[in-house]
Formats: C-alpha cells, sequence, structure tokens
C-alpha cells in the first residue's frame, strides 16, 4: 500500500503544476497570435492552394490551442485537489495514488489500477476475430 504524500512532496508538486500551468499559458497567448496572423493571411491569398494552405495552418493551430486548455483545466483540478487535501487520492477507491506515477503524470486523479478499469470499460467489449 502507497503512503499519503508529505508536506514536501505536496510543496513540489504544487510548484511544479504552477510552473506548467504558466508555461501552458505563454504557449497558448503565443499560438493565438499566430493563428492570428494565419486568419489576415487568409484574407490576403490570391488562389485556393494558398487560402487551403492558410486555413490548414489556422486550424492546426487552433487544435493546438483546444488541448493546451484541456491540460491547463487538468492543472487546474489538481491545484484544486492540492486546496482540499485530496491531491494524491485515487477519486474512485481512495487509495494514494503512487508517487512514481504523479512525478509522470501529476495531474493524475486516478490510481494506476482505477485508471486501468476505467481505460477498459471505455474500450468496451474486445471485438471477435474471425
Amino acid at each position: 500500500m502507497q503512503e499519503k504524500l508529505s508536506r514536501d512532496e505536496l510543496n513540489h508538486f504544487e510548484q511544479e503544476l504552477r510552473e506548467r500551468l504558466s508555461v501552458l499559458r505563454s504557449d497558448v497567448l503565443e499560438k493565438l497570435s499566430t493563428a492570428e496572423s494565419y486568419a489576415e493571411i487568409v484574407g490576403q491569398v490570391h488562389d485556393a492552394e494558398e487560402e487551403s494552405l492558410a486555413d490548414l495552418l489556422a486550424d492546426v493551430s487552433l487544435a493546438a490551442i483546444a488541448a493546451q486548455q484541456e491540460q491547463a483545466r487538468d492543472i487546474d483540478a489538481a491545484l484544486q485537489r492540492l486546496l482540499t487535501r485530496t491531491f494524491g487520492s485515487c477519486i474512485d477507491c481512495g487509495e494514494p495514488i503512487g508517487r512514481e506515477r504523479l512525478e509522470a503524470y501529476p495531474t493524475a486523479k486516478r490510481c494506476l489500477s482505477c485508471q486501468r478499469s476505467l481505460e477498459k470499460r471505455r474500450a468496451g467489449p474486445p471485438t471477435p476475430t474471425l
């Protein structure tokens, strides 16, 4: 059985999460600026090929921003768990999440066992082979 995290460990994870959030926010602002530049290009292009490329670049940039926003929400949720003193405990079974898992994935909200069970349920029954 895993032990609960110490105050020093919790402080370590809080600092790491805040640093990641800061980097994400800066990156999103940069990508938003880039997406706006692509949108300006779309208005200035003169043929369908250039317009298609500019649209693709804008779409890719916006998709990356959406993914980073999701990461930021996960970090905010982990910071909230730190405030409520539930960080490091599985939201399904209540057992401590292993430190190694939290080092690799500090926004983890489930222990490895519960995460695997969730992924199996989401995957559904195996498809029969012929």
